[in-house]
């Protein structure tokens, strides 16, 4: 891809332009390839991986609109705040000047007030709320559309290239979709996410310890671990899960929004995360920044919930031994200058911390890219030659003394 050269630049600079900007992608190249053979590799994928034209997943602000306005989904058109949801705003006193059109604003409040007060209308609003939740986030994916998610094939396609010795790609998401479910099917990739294997298929996570291998047919014992294996942790839970009587946790396909098992969104995620299963996924996030030798890719994310930035933060500063990319469109591009990242749009107090570590020389990315972007930038583990292999063993075994 040419990089934008403004109009009428001298030929020489413009060649210059060019050449720095080959220079940067060989470079951008060479520091994922590196980062993507690191022993082991996770992915923190938030909202922004299921937004976007293709996509087309439902916004924060787009579930504001469809749990608020009377004339929700009318373009530019202005929007009316539906009668039973004024109601609500004014019992529960939100101010919208104020708190903006936060539909997880909206609703904690709402839990808020419940806790002091009865109120059938804001029961029912809470309620009507979760139901438009959990539709908008199950039906738009299209069966039909094979472009719809070309971004998450691309993206699981080529990390699960990598060198199947190393350990499994875990990939942690707050997404209720089936994105990454749907994109893995659509090429054969098999998905662990802490579910048996047998009908009803009910949650436990020992099935997060197993595995598959490959038996040989010529009679040794000893197997091979299957390529495109993955390991998936929905931390707030999904839409196809049910909470049964029992307290169980099943697939089921349509599960009704009281039984399913879903963190709505609310500032009360932190204390929903201490509630099975998602004690558990947590737990295992936590685990995984830990470990030494990682590569951490959060894309998609905004730093906004507290439960799930503090951990990267307390990691970057104690995991000597930990790779942070972070993914973003505000981002300045890590393809034009490496260590001198530009401070992102949308500040809060993680991305002002981290922004500091990464100017400071520490071992924090940022790369300028929306998912889809950052999805063709991933090389190829399997498309190297014999000589790029030994430069990239003799960097890597270099890079680890």
């Amino acid at each position: 891809m040419k990089p934008d050269v403004p109009l009428g630049t001298d030929p020489d600079v413009e060649q210059k332009i060019v050449a720095a900007a080959k220079t940067a992608k060989e470079e951008l190249k060479n520091f994922l390839l590196t980062s993507l053979q690191m022993q082991h590799v996770v992915v923190l994928a938030g909202s922004g991986t299921s937004l976007g034209t293709f996509v087309n997943g439902p916004s924060m602000w787009t579930l504001w609109d469809y749990c608020v306005n009377a004339n929700p989904g009318t373009g530019n058109a202005a929007r009316t705040i539906s009668p039973a949801a004024a109601a609500v705003i004014n019992e529960i006193g939100y101010e919208i000047s104020a708190e903006k059109e936060n539909i997880e604003a909206l609703l904690s409040r709402c839990d808020a007030y419940l806790q002091v007060k009865t109120s059938a209308g804001v029961t029912a609003f809470i309620s009507r709320s979760k139901k438009v939740i959990l539709e908008m986030c199950s039906g738009f994916i299209e069966p039909a559309n094979t472009n719809q998610l070309a971004a998450h094939r691309t993206f699981l396609h080529r990390l699960s290239r990598r060198r199947v010795r190393d350990s499994r790609l875990k990939l942690f998401t707050t997404n209720y979709d089936l994105c990454f479910e749907t994109a893995a099917g659509r090429q054969g990739l098999v998905v662990l996410d802490g579910f048996s294997f047998t009908q009803p298929r009910q949650f436990d996570p020992r099935f997060f310890l197993y595995d598959i291998v490959r038996r040989p047919t010529t009679g040794d014992e000893v197997g091979t671990p299957l390529e495109g294996v993955f390991h998936i942790y929905k931390l707030h839970g999904s839409v196809n899960w049910s909470r049964k009587a029992e307290n169980e946790i099943e697939v089921e396909p349509q599960p009704t929004p009281d039984s399913a098992c879903l963190i709505y969104p609310a500032k009360g995620k932190y204390q929903q995360s201490y509630v099975q299963p998602h004690l558990e996924l947590v737990s295992q996030y936590f685990s995984a920044l830990r470990e030494p030798n990682t590569c951490l890719i959060v894309i998609g994310f905004g730093f906004n919930d507290d439960h799930l930035s503090e951990p990267i933060l307390a990691a970057v500063r104690t995991n000597p031994h930990l790779r942070l990319i972070i993914v973003n469109p505000s981002s300045h591009a890590l393809t034009d200058q490496p260590k001198e990242p530009k401070e992102p749009k949308d500040k809060n107090k993680y991305w002002e911390t981290l922004f500091s570590l990464a100017k400071q020389g520490e071992d924090v990315w940022l790369i300028n890219a929306n998912f889809g972007d950052f999805a063709e930038m991933i090389p190829d583990l399997k498309s190297l030659t014999p000589a790029q292999r030994l430069t990239r063993d003799i960097k890597l075994m270099v890079g680890t003394k």
